[in-house]
């Protein structure tokens, strides 16, 4: 058989979904990614990207099962594969906590989010027209490191001249891959950089927080609602009755309230009296709209 038949065949194998990657060194040679088997191991670099791009957050930062699964993924793709597999799963993060002081005005997907998506998975430049909060429009190169989604909104963690940035999706304009690679910053770690955005923006807006008791059992979704503006107050132990003590925080007792209004009895506030007296009217206010006697 000739070398021009067998590089055919490694070509069609190729375009059949059979990724055909090479071993240098005495015994190498070329194999078949999960010995030709149509399996996990059997994945393309690009599909391998994408899986784990999708499962987000990193597998440092995943627990239990999911990260045991993650891990099992990535021993199960060839070597090759490996390192871009690892690097797409940590440059997505997901924070499900909202911003206090924005409503949800995202319903959808920026229109770039894909663009940039596919720069962070192929470590891309990406030339960036964008608006900022003040309405000043730009046109940037930028270094995509990962993207994050808190609630509905996405953002882009990016180098750029300047150092660090971090750019809300919603406000680009358009963007265009290059063909420059990305210079990542030795032991950047997307998780890490998005605590310190956060923390920046919470040392900027004043904080009110509210005692509060409920049963333990439920605080892994208050958790998830209140993110960095919950913790456990002086016991770490539910009581005797199964209920936990919590403080959670706020830029208002208005804004604490509106989210705690949902919890309905399930939740007592301890303190302060501001907030109790805000949920005292929320719940006034849902009464004289929603009582049987008040029309339509």
């Amino acid at each position: 058989m000739s070398e021009k038949t067998v590089r055919r065949d490694l070509d069609a194998l190729g375009r059949a979904g059979q990724p055909v990657y090479s071993e240098p060194g005495r015994n190498g040679g070329w194999r078949l990614a999960g010995r030709g088997r149509t399996d996990l191991s059997g994945l393309t670099l690009d599909e391998a990207r994408a899986l784990f791009l999708a499962v987000g957050s990193g597998p440092g930062a995943l627990s239990g099962d999911v990260a045991r699964a993650v891990s099992k993924l990535l021993r199960a793709l060839p070597e090759p594969f490996r390192a871009d597999a690892e690097l797409a799963a940590n440059s997505i993060l997901v924070d499900p906590t909202w911003w206090w002081d924005r409503p949800v005005d995202e319903p959808g997907p920026p229109a770039h989010l894909a663009v940039l998506r596919q720069a962070v998975l192929t470590q891309r430049r990406v030339e960036l027209a964008y608006v900022d909060r003040a309405g000043t429009a730009t046109m940037r190169t930028v270094d995509p490191l990962g993207l994050v989604s808190k609630g509905s909104t996405w953002y882009l963690v990016a180098g750029t001249s300047k150092g660090l940035r971090t750019f809300r999706v919603a406000r680009v304009q358009d963007a265009s891959l290059t063909d420059d690679p990305v210079e990542r910053p030795v032991g950047f770690d997307l998780a890490a950089e998005w605590r310190r955005v956060v923390a920046g923006f919470d040392g900027l807006r004043p904080q009110v927080h509210a005692t509060i008791r409920l049963d333990a059992r439920a605080l892994p979704w208050l958790r998830a609602q209140f993110g960095a503006d919950m913790a456990l107050a002086e016991t770490e132990q539910p009581g005797a009755d199964g209920h936990e003590t919590v403080v959670v925080g706020g830029p208002s007792t208005t804004v604490i309230a509106e989210h705690l209004a949902g919890w309905g009895a399930r939740i007592t506030v301890v303190e302060p009296d501001e907030v109790r007296a805000e949920l005292c009217r929320l719940g006034q206010e849902l009464v004289a709209l929603h009582a049987p006697d008040a029309g339509p």
